[in-house]
């Protein structure tokens, strides 16, 4: 297959103005973004599978947010730096730990049934996990990534501003190279495999937001879902992004192996 073939000469492409903005990705963080923006301007949220594949969902014991009267921004990005053993960026740190509190309101604002508690901050009831001097996880019993993810979905699905695409898989992004024009470099949307159809498309986008995960299937033992094969992370090394941190890859400690099935985790 050669998408570059005809973008050239494709209008939509050469003049994404009135385009919707693309996002490729639809766990916790695609989703997020298509609702931020939904309001101000037309969203297309492409899923590589089925909306419920995401590895969201698989997220169980909760959401982290400086919530209570004993915490601080201050002794959670210390806790963040103390885990990561020194090797932690205390400025994308310092960034999280301030933004939680916000993130966790706007979560329980679109309804996430978290679990209660009416002395909790926020109703909330709050769980303490490893790495942590207080109790600051958010948690919906113990399937907090499904519930996150079964709300923002719905949510997602009745707005009408948010077209969604499932088993639309990005191979690349549609930059200026791909074009042929001498300029800075620029994207200028998505080149996608509609997959039941064998056929890829050009999606113009006024902006391209790559949520898609990151690489851990590219381990045979693994409990990250078969779609976390690295596929934005590659677009975006190969439209000139800068790539870092590629050692880092979550391995829980427990999953259930079965020697002619893929490794997964349990969510009971």
């Amino acid at each position: 297959m050669n998408p570059g073939a005809s973008a050239a000469s494709d209008p939509a492409v050469a003049d994404p103005v009135a385009a919707p903005i693309v996002i490729v990705g639809a766990g916790l963080a695609g989703l997020t973004v298509a609702l931020h923006l939904a309001d101000q301007h037309p969203v297309v949220l492409l899923a590589k599978r089925g909306f419920d594949e995401a590895a969201t969902t698989w997220a169980q014991g909760g959401i982290v947010g400086v919530l209570g009267d004993d915490d601080s921004v201050e002794l959670h990005v210390r806790d963040t730096q103390d885990a990561g053993a020194g090797l932690v960026d205390e400025h994308a740190a310092r960034f999280i730990a301030e933004h939680s509190s916000g993130a966790i309101e706007w979560l329980v604002e679109q309804g996430v049934p978290f679990t209660t508690d009416p002395e909790g901050p926020l109703g909330l009831h709050l769980t303490r996990e490893g790495g942590h001097a207080v109790r600051r996880i958010a948690h919906a019993a113990d399937a907090t990534g499904q519930a996150i993810h079964e709300v923002l979905l719905a949510r997602a699905c009745r707005h009408p501003n948010i077209t969604m695409r499932e088993r639309m898989m990005a191979v690349d992004l549609v930059t200026s190279r791909h074009l042929g024009r001498d300029e800075p470099a620029r994207c200028y949307g998505v080149y996608a495999l509609d997959i039941d159809n064998q056929r890829v498309e050009t999606l113009p986008a006024a902006a391209v937001v790559l949520a898609t995960g990151g690489v851990g299937k590219v381990y045979r033992y693994t409990t990250n879902p078969d779609t976390a094969t690295g596929d934005g992370i590659a677009m975006a090394w190969r439209a000139g992004s800068r790539i870092g941190n590629m050692e880092f890859i979550q391995f829980h400690p427990t999953c259930l192996y079965h020697p002619a099935e893929r490794s997964f985790l349990s969510r009971t």
